[in-house]
């Protein structure tokens, strides 16, 4: 993730995903590393089915939270609809860490519009680096579908040359006791998984 200037990462998903407590926890990974840290509230409908996106920027001195269209190094979706309604934040060289799986929104449900179809290969037609995860079955091998933000931090902790017990640290003061144990499980499946995506 680098050090000098702002970096921009993105946490795009549907209420009820945890996104909140997903750039809790890498605001908390980031401040130890003695970064200026802003992280948004939840824009969006935070109940759940609505979208929510958090941002979290970092440097060595940021002066908004905000990230803008053509900013973000990383995009992580826990939702593949959220990747694509956000694509566009995403700067050229950036990387999108997308939780493959669907949950559809409202209109869809009531039958008033169409889930897109091939939305991964059309991130990737228009140039951007897509990572698909699995995030939702690697979630369900760590016990609960619930850690599926734990599971795509582990994947996005693999690329960011932060030391591994660090994010462990963080996530020991984030998640209550009594659902640390699969948030650890579901941490370490993304981190193996963000060796091969």
């Amino acid at each position: 993730m680098g050090v000098n200037s702002v970096k921009s990462i993105m946490f795009v998903g549907v209420g009820g995903q945890g996104t909140l407590l997903a750039s809790r926890i890498i605001g908390n990974v980031l401040m130890s590393q003695n970064f200026d840290v802003k992280v948004s509230e939840i824009h969006g409908m935070s109940q759940r089915g609505g979208s929510v996106v958090t941002y979290v920027k970092y440097g060595d001195k940021v002066h908004s939270p905000i990230v803008e269209k053509g900013e973000a190094d990383f995009i992580v979706a826990f939702e593949e609809l959220e990747a694509f309604r956000y694509f566009s934040y995403l700067k050229n060289d950036g990387e999108i860490i997308v939780s493959t799986g669907r949950i559809d929104p409202m209109p869809v449900i009531i039958g008033k519009e169409k889930y897109p179809d091939d939305i991964i290969a059309k991130m990737k037609s228009a140039g951007a680096k897509v990572n698909e995860v699995a995030a939702h079955c690697l979630a369900l091998e760590a016990g609960s579908s619930k850690t599926i933000n734990t599971v795509l931090i582990g994947v996005l902790a693999k690329k960011s040359g932060i030391d591994k017990q660090i994010w462990l640290t963080a996530i020991a003061e984030t998640v209550a006791e009594k659902f640390l144990k699969m948030n650890i499980d579901a941490f370490e499946l993304g981190y193996s998984e963000g060796e091969l995506v």
